[in-house]
């Protein structure tokens, strides 16, 4: 390829999530790359691995909306992305067992085996990721940073529906009514996000941001915390002189069976 290189890393059942990071990959770079890729090695056995939602065809029609002639679409199979069960293994360190890690033991060592291997076999100069998956975004930045690979880690804001809930691969499992009562979790984060702008500080506004969630009907909370967006460190004894600029409002949370996450910024006024 001649010029800039951007890519977006996907694992297929694509909306519109997705093409707002291939569009501003489009925007900013002279070729684009996307994969597609339902990566084994971020699932655990008892988790969707089999059932994650794949329909390539739907994926390339939606693409073909955005691509422009000369762009890639890269759809490995298993064989051709893990030849054999890889010997050389990363490891994401101390942000990856909070948060998605405790549920989740092996999956960012998983995420970070692909994504270093796609990197690897693209050689992108910016490569795109939404902020939805904050956690993952955090230790992609910091394995880049970490192994001085050469080029850019580029977030590109939560896509949502009219409704406010985040779009996602997994909302094809919710049923109607799950669907509304999904629509708890973003309100949740925006009831936070609105004490902190306020003047509530992190402790009062993680309080509020829970209180709603817990009384949602239908919701079953995995975790909802207030970390610093780098480290996922709590921020929810930081109320002192030393209160933080900003903070991330995390959430994971049951709707029926389907497990879903988001977050939200949050802006402290100075007080």
């Amino acid at each position: 390829m001649h010029g800039s290189v951007g890519l977006v890393m996907t694992m297929g059942a694509l909306h519109q999530g997705h093409l707002q990071l291939v569009r501003a990959a489009r925007e900013s770079s002279e070729n684009v790359i996307v994969s597609i890729y339902v990566n084994p090695l971020q699932f655990a056995p008892n988790e969707d691995f089999d059932a994650y939602p794949r329909d390539l065809e739907a994926d390339m029609a939606l693409l073909e909306t955005v691509l422009a002639e000369g762009d890639v679409v890269f759809a490995p199979s298993d064989e051709e992305m893990y030849p054999r069960e890889p010997l050389v293994r990363i490891n994401p360190g101390l942000i990856a067992t909070l948060f998605e890690g405790t549920t989740r033991p092996t999956h960012f060592a998983g995420v970070l085996q692909v994504v270093n291997k796609v990197f690897n076999l693209a050689r992108p100069d910016v490569a795109f990721f939404g902020q939805k998956d904050a956690q993952q975004l955090s230790l992609i930045r910091t394995m880049v940073t970490d192994l001085d690979m050469p080029l850019e880690i580029r977030a590109v804001p939560i896509v949502r529906e009219e409704s406010g809930l985040a779009r996602s691969s997994r909302n094809s499992y919710l049923s109607e009514n799950e669907r509304i009562q999904a629509q708890a979790l973003s309100q949740a984060l925006s009831v936070g996000r609105d004490a902190a702008a306020r003047g509530a500080g992190p402790e009062q506004t993680l309080r509020v941001a829970r209180e709603y969630l817990d009384a949602a009907d239908g919701v079953r909370v995995d975790y909802l915390e207030l970390v610093d967006p780098e480290t996922f460190q709590s921020l929810a004894g930081a109320d002192g002189v030393a209160a933080p600029a900003a903070g991330l409002l995390i959430v994971a949370a049951y709707v029926g069976p389907t497990r879903l996450i988001d977050n939200m910024e949050v802006v402290f006024r100075e007080r």
